[in-house]
């Protein structure tokens, strides 16, 4: 409590200053949420507070489920991290890559977001109100890819690639037979025990419950609306859930109590996670510290402890989670709003310090020999 209420009364202080609507910031132990703090409404028209039940769009966060998908995959022997991409995904043979041949990119390759595709889903367009937030049928992504090129030579430096994610997605569809969201729902959420989590747009029986977004544009928030639909990206950024959910994914990367040590190696094998957190290519800078990507997980070394996360971004959610998996503590950060006129404030800014003040504050407290002086 020492350490937690200041940090969560001057997160809570920045949060109005910059005119944010709502959101929630949340410590997890053992696959749940150990202390949380709700901010703010989760829609202002119908007067909805942020509560435990708010469900939040994660957006990049889903990347790291595709990533275990792929691994799931690797581990049942259908399929091996370096296989060619175009092994799975033909059409990619169409791309103009001046390092080489296609066949020289890897599953692996884009796990660690070292392939060398663009960043965005569109090379051109998207910016326009009555085009699709993102492409909504593999055919429009196809018909970009003879539009696309290779930017650097694959495996020689880190590019964040959101295509390269899609195509990871595809290919759990190419081998399973099942769509992307049936697999992961079937895979993942089931076992996990994420009953509130789904792809894009909201069940009916959950939307009293789903938050909407907002842009700051002179001064006031306005609503993006409570849905919109990732499309043929979903396995790039579409997931939405609670933070109880997502508590649960937490613990199941830490290694949650040994009554779901069965359940979780179901999963995915703990050996398997951890080859997924050795650095694969350095990732720049970030609130802290130097960061690297292993495959689909930003890893850090705060005090010389190693740390896993992820960060979301789309529409005018901004989230975050990280972990340190030794500890096995995690937090999990999510704002509604984001973005506007030149006057917005920069949400990213104020979930990367909240991150690493978490990093730097709270989680030693969870460290052998602190624990039960921390209790």
């Amino acid at each position: 409590d020492a350490a937690w209420r200041p940090l969560v009364a001057e997160h809570r202080r920045a949060l109005e200053e910059n005119g944010v609507v709502g959101g929630t910031l949340a410590i997890v132990r053992d696959g749940r949420v150990v202390a949380a703090d709700y901010f703010g409404m989760a829609d202002l028209e119908t007067g909805r507070p942020v509560d435990e039940n708010t469900i939040y769009h994660w957006a990049s966060i889903t990347k790291t489920f595709t990533a275990v998908g792929i691994m799931q995959l690797r581990d049942r022997g259908l399929l091996r991290l370096d296989d060619p991409i175009v092994d799975y995904v033909p059409e990619l043979r169409e791309v103009h890559n001046p390092f080489g041949p296609m066949e020289a990119i890897t599953l692996r390759h884009l796990l660690s977001h070292s392939a060398g595709f663009r960043a965005s889903t569109w090379p051109w367009g998207g910016d326009e109100p009555w085009h699709p937030h993102e492409p909504t049928e593999w055919s429009q992504l196809v018909a970009m890819i003879p539009y696309t090129r290779i930017h650097f030579a694959p495996g020689s430096r880190y590019g964040y690639s959101n295509p390269g994610i899609i195509y990871l997605g595809r290919t759990i569809e190419k081998v399973t037979g099942d769509v992307y969201e049936a697999y992961i729902d079937k895979n993942i959420f089931r076992p996990l025990d994420m009953r509130r989590s789904y792809f894009d747009v909201t069940p009916w029986h959950l939307l009293a419950h789903r938050s909407n977004n907002y842009r700051i544009v002179n001064g006031r928030p306005v609503a993006n609306g409570l849905d919109f639909n990732t499309g043929i990206t979903v396995s790039n950024g579409g997931l939405n859930a609670p933070v109880g959910d997502l508590a649960r994914w937490l613990g199941f990367l830490m290694g949650a109590p040994e009554a779901l040590h069965a359940i979780h190696e179901s999963v995915l094998a703990r050996s398997s996670l951890e080859e997924m957190w050795r650095p694969v290519v350095p990732a720049g800078d970030s609130p802290l510290g130097p960061q690297a990507m292993g495959l689909s997980f930003f890893l850090y070394e705060v005090d010389g402890h190693r740390l896993v996360g992820h960060t979301g971004s789309q529409k005018s959610f901004r989230s975050f989670f990280l972990i340190d998996p030794a500890a096995r503590v995690g937090a999990i950060g999510v704002i509604n709003t984001a973005d506007g006129d030149d006057a917005a404030p920069d949400t990213a800014r104020l979930l990367g310090e909240v991150s690493a003040r978490i990093a730097r504050e709270i989680f030693p407290l969870f460290r052998t020999g602190t624990a039960t002086k921390a209790r």
